[in-house]
């Protein structure tokens, strides 16, 4: 089964726990802290591997989390870092956050990697509090939570040129005849299911990457027919081959079938028509195509190259690839709208953090409630078995102005406060 399009979800390994430890050993009678930091959590990296072509593993598998870092120890241990989780992808994949639609990463050279979910850093143990006025804390973090989200997975193949046409115009049959592929090849519609690639060298040994895309119809963009699921693939490619049945085995006029799929490929997107075209007018060797190729000629009113070919007798074959060729070396690569660093290859995004800390609302019981990424994360790595830990996090909250703002929005002494799982009362 070919799967070019999944939505999976990704969690960050949890930083370790920081320690509260101290030196109690023979003759150092002020040993003082010792607590070590927990280790760090492991990050999820996708890196693309060459022999995939298919995202059909990840139909089984959607959950992807990292492991957790290592607790810190006595004597100033740290925990050990987690082991990055590798999760390989196919070439040409792109990935992107559900939540925000933004492109994370493109992926599409061989070894590439990006990281997807970071890990939490590791909790910070005692020895880290130690001050002149407080030598001997009891304080420690527990592991920053790790990085986590729902992203979706899609395929875009690597080809650099795309045959597109209505079903039943012999495009299969044309990349059989030029390539090593094996496309299946029969005389219904919707022969073609699934994306087909194949190698074709030209006579003068250049060399690229066809691919036989299913057959498009009216309406493809909006969901009709098998090739709406596949159009995304057309927009790798740096060259479109619009290949035509030139003897209208079907009744269909060419020149009518030649304006529907333009329309499909413009409304899917627009930028598939910047996309240089060459036409392969089809099945030359058939009764009626002469009168049909010479109507559309004086139809056409565009500059584009016509090569008249027949995929069985492999007439105009040679000609069609030498163009195709010449065009592809004319032609630079097409972005996929992600903002790439030229230095270094690697997909560059930016994330605008909300600069708000923290928010508060009402539940209908009347408690204030405290919600907000950078609260809960300070909420997430305090360790509330500890009284010093306890009066840390407090401070902290003032710090913030959320006991301020708490007193503005009407809050009074025994009022519930809920961050979490937790519930505490409002002191004035």
């Amino acid at each position: 089964m070919f799967v070019d399009q999944v939505k999976i979800y990704v969690k960050g390994g949890d930083g370790g726990n920081g320690s509260v430890a101290y030196r109690r050993e023979k003759y150092i009678p002020l040993g003082g802290p010792a607590g070590g930091d927990g280790g760090k959590g492991a990050n999820v990296i996708f890196e693309v591997e060459e022999g995939l072509r298919t995202l059909m593993d990840f139909r089984f598998k959607r959950h992807f989390k990292g492991d957790r870092g290592e607790h810190g120890m006595s004597k100033n241990q740290h925990g050990k870092y987690a082991e990055d989780l590798i999760v390989k992808v196919p070439p040409g994949t792109i990935v992107i956050d559900e939540a925000s639609t933004n492109v994370i990463a493109d992926l599409v050279q061989h070894g590439q990697r990006a990281v997807i979910a970071k890990g939490g850093r590791g909790g910070r143990g005692n020895s880290r509090f130690a001050s002149a006025s407080n030598p001997a804390p009891e304080i420690s973090e527990n592991g920053e939570p790790g990085q986590e989200r729902n992203v979706t997975l899609e395929l875009k193949v690597l080809a650099d040129v795309g045959l597109v046409g209505f079903p039943s115009v012999g495009k299969s049959t044309l990349l059989s005849v030029v390539s090593a592929a094996k496309p299946k090849i029969a005389e219904y519609h919707f022969t073609t299911i699934v994306p087909n690639l194949g190698v074709v060298q030209a006579d003068d040994s250049r060399s690229f990457v066809m691919a036989d895309l299913p057959g498009l119809i009216e309406g493809a963009h909006q969901g009709v027919g098998l090739g709406h699921q596949f159009l995304r693939h057309i927009e790798r490619t740096r060259v479109i081959v619009h290949v035509i049945d030139m003897a209208s085995t079907e009744g269909r006029d060419p020149y009518e079938d030649y304006v529907t799929i333009n329309a499909e490929l413009q409304e899917y997107n627009l930028r598939l028509m910047e996309r240089p075209q060459i036409i392969a007018a089809n099945k030359m060797d058939m009764p009626g195509s002469e009168e049909n190729l010479k109507a559309f000629r004086e139809k056409l009113n565009e500059d584009i190259q016509i090569f008249p070919i027949s995929s069985v007798s492999r007439k105009g074959i040679k000609e069609l690839l030498f163009a195709t060729a010449d065009l592809l070396d004319q032609t630079e690569e097409f972005p996929l709208q992600v903002a790439v660093d030229p230095t270094n290859t690697r997909v560059i995004y930016k994330h605008e953090a909300d600069p708000r800390k923290y928010f508060i609302s009402r539940d209908d019981d009347g408690a204030f409630v405290l919600t907000g990424e950078e609260i809960e994360k300070l909420f997430k790595m305090t360790d509330f078995s500890r009284e010093e830990s306890i009066k840390r996090f407090a401070r902290q909250l003032r710090t913030m102005g959320v006991d301020d703002e708490l007193r503005e929005r009407g809050a009074k002494d025994g009022d519930t406060i809920r961050l979490l799982d937790l519930e505490f009362d409002f002191v004035d």
